[in-house]
C-alpha cells in the first residue's frame, strides 16, 4: 500500500504566498522603468535590513530585529528576495527524478560564517562599497534583475514601441535595453552563478554561510521565542525532515534544530508523517510519552495523518500582507531636444573625479552607504545613472552623460534610494547643489575645428553658466567660444550630452569629492 502524501500546512501555504508577493513585486520595482511599480510596493525595499541600517532608519531595524527574535529568521524566507530566489531555485531543482529527498543534516560552519561577517562589518567602516555591495543580499537580487531581465523586458516594450508608431500610437516609448557596464555585468553574473549552483544542490547554503544578513540574524533568533519543535515522543526517526529541510539546521539523531540557521521555511512541517513536527512556542519542548514500541506498529499505522492544532494553523495569518493587484501603465514622455540629423555615439570621457547624483553629499558619504542595489539606475528616466567600473567603487552608480543629462526637476533617484545614500532635495536645493563643474576642451569645439556658429550649450544650460564670446574679439567675424562660470555651474551634464562633438564632447563635467552648495 502506497504511503499517505500529507497536506500542506497552513504556515507553509501563508509563507509561500507572501514570499511569492514580495518577489514578484520587487522585481516589479526593478523592472519597471514607468516608476508606476515603484509607486505601489517601493516601500517594501526600505524594509531590507541592511539598507534601513545604513540609512539608520531605527524603527525598520528595531522591528526587524524584534520580528527576528518571536518568530525566527522568517525574514530570510519571507521579505529577503535572494532568500526566496534561493527557495525558487532549490525548488525547481527538486523536479528532477530522484532529488526530492537529496538535503541532510550538516553541522554548523561558525569560522566561515562569523569570519564573512566581519570582514563585512569591517568593509562598511572602512568605507570598502564594493565589498558591501558584493556581499548585500537585496543589492544582488537587483543587479540580477537589471543584468537579466530588465534587457529582456525592454527589448519587449522596444518591440511593442516599433508595433504601436507603425500604428500611429505613442502608448509606448523606446528604451535603451541595457544601463550596466561590463565589470558590473561580468560580477553579477558571478553572484548568479554561485547563488544558484549552492541553491540548486544545496540549498540554502549561500544564506547560512556567506549572508552577512543572514549570519547577523542567526545570532538573535537562537534566542526566539517561536521555532520549530519536534515531539521526541511522536518522531519515529525516519529522517524526512532533514531530508526535506534545504536549511540543514536539523539534527534527526539528536532531535534538535539549528534556530540560528532555521529560515522558517516550514518545509519540515509538510514532510512529518507522524505529526511529530510543529511550530510554536520554543521553550514548550513536548514530549509524548509511547505507550508501545512504534516499531512494532504496521506501516500504514505509522504514516496516519495526525489531527492538526487549529490554533497553530492560524498563528500567522494576522501578519499576512494584502495583495495588490492594481497595476497601471503610463506612457512616459519622449523628450528630445532638437537636432535634424542623428549624431554619432559619444564616448565618455576620463574624468578624474566620478560625478555622482545630487543628494549624494559626496565620494565619502556615497560610498559608505550605498549598496549598489541599481533601483537608481532603474528609476533615471534619462539614462544617466550606470553601475561604475572603478574597482574601489564597483557596482556603485555614478552619472554619464552619453544618453541625458541631470534635469533640475527631476528627483527620481533620491526618491527610491533605501540606504538614504542619496538624500532628496527639493527643488530650490537642487538648483544649489554643485555636483561638478563643466570644462571646455578647445582641441574639440566645432566652433574652433570647423570654424562654425553653434551655442548648443549655452543655449541649454539650466543655469546659465555659460557664456558665448568671441573666440578672437579683434574680429567680428570670429566664431564664439563657451566661456564656463564653474562658481554657478551645478554639473548637470546638459552641455557635455547635447555638445554636437564627436566621439567626444567638447565640454566635459569634472566631479567634486565634497558636493557644494553655491
Amino acid at each position: 500500500m502506497s504511503k499517505p502524501k500529507p497536506k500542506s500546512h497552513a504556515l507553509r501555504i501563508l509563507r509561500v504566498l507572501l514570499a511569492l508577493y514580495v518577489l514578484l513585486a520587487l522585481t516589479a520595482c526593478f523592472l519597471d522603468f514607468t516608476g508606476t511599480s515603484r509607486g505601489l510596493w517601493g516601500g517594501l525595499a526600505n524594509i531590507q535590513f541592511l539598507p534601513a541600517l545604513l540609512a539608520l532608519n531605527v524603527a525598520v531595524v528595531v522591528g526587524l530585529l524584534l520580528l527576528t527574535l518571536v518568530f525566527g529568521r522568517v525574514y530570510c524566507s519571507v521579505i529577503c528576495p535572494l532568500g526566496i530566489v534561493q527557495d525558487v531555485i532549490s525548488h525547481v531543482s527538486g523536479w528532477r527524478k530522484g532529488a526530492k529527498r537529496r538535503f541532510s543534516y550538516s553541522p554548523a560552519k561558525p569560522w566561515l560564517r562569523y569570519g564573512v561577517l566581519a570582514l563585512f562589518a569591517a568593509a562598511m567602516a572602512a568605507g570598502v562599497g564594493s565589498f558591501v555591495a558584493l556581499l548585500a543580499p537585496y543589492s544582488s537580487f537587483g543587479r540580477i534583475v537589471m543584468n537579466t531581465l530588465a534587457p529582456l523586458y525592454r527589448w519587449a516594450n522596444n518591440g511593442l514601441a516599433q508595433l504601436a508608431e507603425q500604428a500611429g500610437s505613442d502608448r509606448f516609448t523606446e528604451v535603451a535595453l541595457w544601463q550596466g557596464t561590463l565589470p558590473a555585468l561580468i560580477a553579477t553574473l558571478a553572484t548568479l552563478l554561485v547563488i544558484a549552483v549552492l541553491a540548486w544542490r544545496h540549498g540554502r547554503t549561500y544564506c547560512n554561510t556567506l549572508c552577512p544578513v543572514g549570519t547577523l540574524l542567526g545570532l538573535v533568533s537562537r534566542c526566539s521565542l517561536f521555532g520549530i519543535r519536534i515531539d521526541t515522543g511522536k518522531c519515529v526517526n525516519c529522517g524526512l525532515c532533514a531530508k526535506q529541510c534545504k536549511a540543514a539546521c536539523i539534527n534527526p539523531a539528536e532531535h534538535a534544530v539549528d534556530a540560528s540557521r532555521c529560515v522558517a521555511c516550514m518545509d519540515c512541517l509538510d514532510a512529518c508523517r507522524a505529526g511529530a513536527i510543529s511550530y510554536g512556542p520554543r521553550l514548550r519542548q513536548r514530549s509524548t510519552p509511547k505507550p508501545r514500541d512504534v516499531s512494532q506498529q504496521p506501516t500504514t499505522q505509522l504514516h496516519k495523518a495526525k489531527p492538526v492544532d487549529e490554533s497553530r494553523r492560524n498563528f500567522l495569518k494576522g501578519t499576512g500582507i494584502m495583495l495588490a493587484t492594481a497595476a497601471a501603465s503610463r506612457t512616459q514622455e519622449k523628450m528630445t531636444d532638437g537636432g535634424l540629423a542623428p549624431l554619432a555615439d559619444m564616448v565618455a570621457p576620463e574624468r578624474r573625479t566620478p560625478v555622482l547624483p545630487p543628494g549624494a553629499r559626496g565620494l565619502r558619504h556615497f560610498s559608505r552607504r550605498c549598496t549598489g542595489c541599481q533601483l537608481c539606475v532603474s528609476a533615471c528616466p534619462n539614462g544617466v545613472l550606470r553601475p561604475a567600473s572603478d574597482l574601489t567603487r564597483l557596482l556603485q552608480p555614478e552619472c554619464s552623460f552619453e544618453s541625458g543629462y541631470c534635469r533640475i526637476e527631476c528627483h527620481a533617484c533620491s526618491q527610491v534610494c533605501p540606504a538614504d545614500a542619496i538624500e532628496p532635495l527639493d527643488r530650490g536645493e537642487r538648483v544649489s547643489t554643485q555636483v561638478g563643474h563643466a570644462v571646455w576642451v578647445k582641441e574639440l569645439c566645432v566652433a574652433v575645428t570647423d570654424g562654425v556658429r553653434c551655442g548648443n550649450c549655452a543655449r541649454h544650460c539650466p543655469v546659465g553658466a555659460i557664456t558665448m564670446v568671441k573666440l578672437d574679439p579683434q574680429n567680428p567675424k570670429s566664431p564664439e567660444i563657451p566661456v564656463v562660470n564653474e562658481e554657478r555651474c551645478i554639473g548637470c551634464g546638459a552641455c557635455e550630452n547635447l555638445c554636437p562633438a564627436r566621439p567626444h564632447s567638447a565640454l566635459y563635467v569634472e566631479g567634486h569629492e565634497e558636493h557644494r552648495t553655491l
